[in-house]
This record gives structure tokens, C-alpha cells and sequence, in this order.
């Protein structure tokens, strides 16, 4: 998760992935008082211990390992380490010029770098509006180069009631771009 709007998506998404994956979270600094005022949700604490004990206490598991974003030497920085794929979410224009033009500062742009160094699966869902040019042109390099640019556009056809039902359809929508299986919206019949 990056320091952009929308941590409630990305944490939808991971509600979801920690159903049947193990999944390491970096989330950026910028991101934790995001996610506080978005969501009221308060993972920042003292240590990368004690964070990561508040999200597996979040999502009820220990299948999500917490990785600090200055950890450069984290498991997820190295091409060796297996991954199924990578989700930023959100991302931020930040990130995603970084990621665009191999500059990794921080975990999330060298794990990026990596995955698709690698050939893996990587989603970026872009949280800006409207776009620039630089940003449209950094989202065009990126697709070219096969990453999928989800960025987390609203769809009614399923009739949503609550903030939930459009967040689960965008959250959904993203998972469907990776190929994940689940059921968490409506689907067009």
C-alpha cells in the first residue's frame, strides 16, 4: 500500500488474498495515517513487530507478514524468492513513476521491480484523478511492459446500498484482473 486515497480497497483485496495465501504487506509511512483517518484503522506502532502483530490481529491470521518500506533486504527484494505476483494498493502517482522508471527508493518499488524483472503477475490500481500526461504515459509504459493498471473505477450494474458494496466490487475487480476466484460482488448474468 502506498501513500495514496483508497487504503480500504487494499485492504479488501487483502481480506481476500489471506483466505488462501501467505501475503507480505509493505506498507508505506505515508500510508498509516491514510489508513487511520480513512478507515480508523491504527496499524502504526514502535516497531516492525508490533505492526506486524496488529495486522495479523486485523485480519485474523498469521499468513500476512509485515515488511517495513526502508527493509531493503526484506525476502520480497530478491528475484529468488517465489511469489505468485504483487498488488499495489493503492498506488500513488509516487509510486507508480518510480515503478515506471526503475527507480526503487523504497520495499514497494524494488519488490516491484522485481516481480516484473521476473516476469511475475503485478497490478497497480492507481488512486489519482484526473490523470496527466506523465501520468497516463508512466501507465503506458508500465501496460507495455505487461502490468496490469487497475485503477479503481466505480460500477452500479450490480446495485450497490453502501459504501462496502462499491468498495467489494472494486476490490473484486482487481482480484478478477489476477485471476484470484471469489464472490464478493455481483456478477453480470
Amino acid at each position: 500500500m502506498s501513500g495514496a486515497s483508497g487504503p480500504i480497497i487494499g485492504i479488501r483485496v487483502l481480506r481476500e488474498l489471506v483466505k488462501t495465501a501467505e501475503v507480505y504487506l509493505i506498507v508505506s509511512s505515508q500510508s498509516f495515517s491514510i489508513i487511520s483517518t480513512e478507515t480508523g484503522i491504527d496499524w502504526h506502532a514502535g516497531s516492525d513487530t508490533d505492526v506486524e502483530k496488529k495486522v495479523r490481529a486485523y485480519f485474523g491470521t498469521k499468513k500476512v507478514s509485515y515488511c517495513n518500506e526502508h527493509h531493503m533486504a526484506a525476502p520480497v527484494s530478491s528475484g529468488s524468492f517465489k511469489t505468485d505476483g504483487m498488488f499495489i494498493v493503492p498506488c500513488s502517482m509516487k509510486t507508480l513513476s518510480g515503478v515506471a522508471n526503475g527507480y526503487t527508493e523504497n520495499l514497494i518499488q524494488r519488490a516491484a521491480d522485481v516481480t516484473i524483472k521476473e516476469g511475475r503477475p503485478l497490478l497497480l490500481s492507481p488512486r489519482e484523478m484526473p490523470f496527466s500526461a506523465i501520468h497516463l504515459e508512466n501507465m503506458l509504459k508500465l501496460a507495455r511492459l505487461g502490468v496490469k493498471i487497475a485503477p479503481p473505477v466505480l460500477g452500479f450494474y450490480h446495485k450497490p446500498s453502501s459504501i462496502d458494496d462499491l468498495t467489494d466490487f472494486i476490490a473484486g475487480k482487481i482480484l478478477d484482473s489476477m485471476g484470484i476466484p471469489h464472490d464478493i460482488y455481483k456478477r453480470w448474468k
